[in-house]
C-alpha cells in the first residue's frame, strides 16, 4: 500500500498519532506521500508502525532491502541461475 493511501485510510487524529510513533510530523509524512524521499530510519519506522502495510521497499526502492534482510541470493548463485 502506498503511504498516501494508508494515511487516507485512517482518521486525521490517528494520522497525527501515527506520525508521532514514527518520530516525525504529520506534515512531513504528507510530504513523503507526495514524493519527497525519506531517510532509511524513517522508512523502517513507517513500515513497523503501519504493521507492514506500507513497506520500506515502497518508500525507498533505491535501498537493497533484500540484502539487509538476508534474503538476497549471493551474486555467484544469481550468475549461475
Amino acid at each position: 500500500m502506498q503511504l498516501k493511501a494508508y494515511l487516507r485510510s485512517i482518521p486525521v487524529a490517528a494520522r497525527k498519532a501515527f506520525a508521532a510513533r514514527c518520530g516525525t510530523s504529520h506534515a512531513h509524512l504528507r510530504n513523503i506521500a507526495y514524493g519527497k524521499t525519506c531517510g532509511e530510519a524513517l522508512a523502517i519506522a513507517i513500515d513497523r508502525e503501519s504493521g507492514g502495510r506500507v513497506t520500506v521497499e515502497e518508500l525507498r526502492p533505491d535501498v537493497d532491502w533484500a540484502y539487509l534482510r538476508g534474503t538476497a541470493r549471493p551474486a555467484a548463485l544469481q550468475a549461475s541461475a
